[in-house]
């Protein structure tokens, strides 16, 4: 079916760059790199390609979104020469980050649900709910330079025990500490946390984080829906090149 498919119809690169918006260069450069199938050349040396370079092209623009450039480039070079099972392997592992992704969501949801006044060890006379910093990290299972590396991004504000120079953390440092430490697990940067740390302050709750949530949500959601979309890409590619293993 590919072999009809290649003789059926010549086209040229602008022929495929224009339709996604593409200059020719990038054709030229996908052909390269293994992502579309070695065109042929006409006797003056130009690029001829057919509607099956044109699918190839309209598969890896749809594994982009929920891939990434890296993976979709490899799932297209495996395609090209024939491992197929190599390319479904780098698809499952793009769904395997994508649940693990779920799941920190997940978690992260649920402990700041779970983010209440919380009593830390005895700190000084007065400050029952004070802890120092070993026992916090200790508590969150990090070492201690974290926390102070979280303090100097602005993250956490211990005062300073004014006798021993101690850091002392209230029960809102330490309210301050777990929250960074879940949006850490969901893999925010420091300075990506940093507003969100501060709305919370200044509205004296969680509240401004339900938008962060809900983002994160929508962008695994956008992912998921793109690993179907170039799936079915893929899949419509693969019939057209007779890929062995097709059901009948």
């Amino acid at each position: 079916m590919g072999e009809n498919l290649q003789s059926r119809m010549r086209l040229r690169p602008v022929d495929l760059a224009r339709p996604h918006g593409l200059s020719t260069q990038a054709v030229r450069n996908y052909e390269e790199a293994g992502i579309l199938p070695a065109a042929e050349r006409t006797e003056s040396g130009y690029r001829t390609y057919t509607p099956l370079h044109a699918r190839a092209l309209a598969a890896f623009l749809a594994l982009l979104p929920g891939h990434g450039h890296p993976t979709a480039t490899a799932i297209m070079r495996a395609v090209n020469r024939g491992a197929a099972d190599e390319a479904f392997l780098l698809i499952d592992e793009s769904h395997a980050q994508l649940l693990e992704d779920r799941r920190t969501l997940r978690a992260v949801e649920s402990a700041l649900r779970d983010l209440g006044p919380e009593t830390g060890e005895s700190g000084p006379p007065g400050s029952p709910a004070s802890t120092f910093i070993g026992p916090l990290a200790d508590r969150l299972t990090i070492r201690p330079a974290t926390l102070r590396k979280w303090e100097a991004a602005g993250l956490v504000r211990p005062r300073r025990d004014p006798l021993t120079g101690y850091r002392v953390y209230g029960e809102a440092d330490v309210k301050d500490a777990r929250l960074v430490h879940q949006l850490r697990r969901g893999g925010y940067l420091l300075e990506q946390i940093a507003p969100l740390i501060d709305q919370v302050r200044t509205v004296g709750g969680l509240a401004p984080l339900e938008a962060a949530l809900t983002d994160w949500r929508a962008r695994l959601s956008a992912r998921g829906r793109a690993l179907l979309t170039g799936a079915a890409e893929l899949d419509a590619y693969l019939r057209e090149l007779g890929t062995p293993g097709d059901s009948p």
